[in-house]
């Protein structure tokens, strides 16, 4: 199948009244995407596979493991996007966008206000003429901790005006989730989803979502939320599984280990997908 754009997805949910979004799962190495369309292709549920700027800088460099995900990605007999996440070099996208990538998120949600608008300004035009996908992101005015820094909330007003002014197709929005949480204890601002939903004509992006109980997950969709990002549970599993893997096995041979991560990655991505069902 070929691969599709984050927009389609999410055409394809919007009239769904449980869950009408679209899961975007984080990936680091082959173990992820092989786990991940592995268990999108048994759900048969569609996914948006994403690597960030810091996984490229870990791989060094984007381009061979982008052209992995996209072959596996395309491969898959569902539709799955792939979008670079996260990404504050300018750089880093137009090399995404010649990887084939289907979107990106362009990330400047550290500045001020006017210098986020601007700089995503340009890269939405700049992407979008080649038909990518591009998402935005916004806190507050000079959030210099970025949108998801604990306690920061985007301005509806704020929002409307960031997306009329970048032209950009989604928007990434600051709601109680947070990056990098190992619990579920986020508790979601579903008045503010519901005021951003009316005042953004674009889909909104719940970031942090390892973070948020399944049960929050399901309410922060209802209320508007169209695209969910996970990434940080599925590396707890991965972790887990290979600490007790190697407590256990006292070889060399790394796919012994490797296996039991990759086994743990599929099961916890057919848990969050089912809920996408």
């Amino acid at each position: 199948m070929t691969l599709a754009s984050p927009i389609d997805l999410i055409a394809r949910r919007e009239d769904r009244d449980d869950l009408p979004a679209v899961p975007a799962f984080n990936v680091i190495g082959l173990e992820h995407v092989e786990a991940f369309v592995d268990a999108a292709d048994s759900l048969k549920v569609p996914l948006i596979l994403q690597v960030s700027q810091n996984a490229t800088r870990f791989r060094g460099g984007i381009r061979p493991f982008a052209a992995a995900i996209v072959q596996l990605a395309a491969a898959a007999s569902v539709p799955i996007a792939v979008q670079l996440d996260h990404a504050d070099d300018v750089d880093l996208v137009r090399e995404a966008a010649d990887a084939g990538v289907t979107s990106v998120m362009f990330d400047a949600s550290t500045l001020e206000f006017e210098a986020n608008v601007e700089q995503t300004r340009l890269v939405a035009a700049e992407m979008q003429a080649q038909g990518i996908w591009v998402e935005g992101e916004l806190g507050e005015i000079g959030g210099k901790d970025g949108a998801h820094a604990f306690g920061v909330r985007t301005d509806p007003g704020q929002a409307a005006a960031f997306v009329e002014r970048t032209g950009v197709d989604g928007l990434a929005v600051a709601v109680g989730s947070s990056h990098a949480m190992k619990t579920q204890e986020a508790v979601l601002d579903l008045e503010l989803i519901a005021e951003l939903r009316d005042a953004v004509p674009v889909p909104l992006v719940l970031h942090g979502a390892s973070g948020v109980s399944d049960r929050r997950v399901a309410e922060a969709c209802r209320a508007g939320v169209r695209k969910v990002n996970f990434g940080t549970r599925f590396n707890g599993a991965f972790t887990a599984a290979l600490r007790d893997a190697l407590t256990e096995y006292d070889g060399v041979d790394p796919r012994v280990y490797l296996r039991r991560g990759r086994d743990a990655l599929a099961a916890d991505a057919r848990h969050v997908l089912s809920l996408f069902a």
